[in-house]
């Protein structure tokens, strides 16, 4: 799949990238430079966050110095 950018450097994502990542008009999206490619992630407020590591996990050992 490709895409242009265009003279003021913007990028228009194909529908079936939208749909399948769920992006809508508006949304932010994380920018990183990684091995020679750029990588867009797609970020969620925190209200969508809540819960979303329901189930993990947390029962670790503490050192005695702490609470």
């Amino acid at each position: 799949m490709e895409v242009v950018v265009t003279p003021k450097f913007h990028v228009e994502l194909p529908p079936s990238v939208r749909q399948a990542l769920g992006i809508e008009a508006g949304q932010r999206l994380q920018v990183f430079v990684y091995e020679g490619r750029i990588e867009l992630v797609p970020t969620k407020p925190m209200e969508a966050m809540r819960g979303f590591l329901k189930g993990i996990d947390t029962s670790i050992e503490r050192d005695d110095d702490r609470i």
